[in-house]
């Protein structure tokens, strides 16, 4: 598979099979996106890479903690309400979303039960968490958005799906307290992946891209 034909058949998947990846196939694709780029090469990526009981575990005290309706509290901002285009954008994915799963604008309770499989891994064998230092702030989430970019990449190489999730940086204190995490270092977001679930309903959305010219100026 070219990287063209990777970038081309990545979507964001939102049921996987039980099947685990080897842990060998994972060694091999986490090692190779260690070759991602990063500001002045400082590879601030700090991944936790959870399967089996664990995140079985895990996914039991996020679901926990936001079934008990507690305020997100984010260790960086994630407070950002879209407007204009970025909002018909954000509106047009969840309409995509909803209506591959036969979920109606007026079911509100479909919906959130719908939102709260995020915190759930959607079924997924394995679920990553992406940490950083906080003080590396703007610069450091560039590198992490880069480095992860690089990741589903190559899982896609391997047959491998996955979504990643901003969701799962809104709790991070079950994530902290579970795995012992320092106070300086941030959950800045999640990824789910496993093999893909095509009977899944939610598999079939798939959303648009704008245009070129709306994107790219060249001067």
């Amino acid at each position: 598979m070219s990287v063209s034909q990777a970038v081309e058949a990545r979507v964001s998947c939102r049921g996987f099979k039980k099947e685990p990846v080897e842990q060998a196939v994972l060694e091999e694709i986490f090692t190779t996106a260690q070759q991602s780029p990063s500001n002045c090469n400082v590879q601030p990526w700090k991944v936790l890479v959870v399967s089996g009981k664990q995140k079985d575990a895990l996914k039991n005290k996020l679901i926990q903690t936001v079934m008990q309706q507690q305020t997100p509290n984010p260790d960086f901002n994630w407070n950002v309400a879209y407007t204009g285009e970025h909002r018909d954008r954000q509106f047009g994915s969840a309409n995509a979303l909803y209506t591959a799963m036969d979920i109606g604008r007026e079911e509100k309770q479909k919906r959130q039960m719908a939102m709260l499989r995020n915190w759930a891994f959607f079924d997924a064998p394995h679920v990553a968490i992406f940490t950083l230092d906080k003080y590396l702030d703007i610069m450091g989430a560039v590198d992490i958005g880069i480095y992860a970019q690089t990741l589903t990449l190559l899982l896609q190489e391997k047959g491998i799906s996955s979504c990643m999730q901003g969701a799962l940086g809104q709790f991070p204190d079950p994530i902290r307290d579970m795995f012992d995490l320092p106070e300086e270092r941030g959950i800045l977001f999640g990824m789910s992946f496993g093999y893909a679930d095509e009977e899944v309903k939610a598999n079939k959305a798939r959303t648009d891209r704008a245009p070129l010219s709306d994107s790219v100026t060249f001067a």
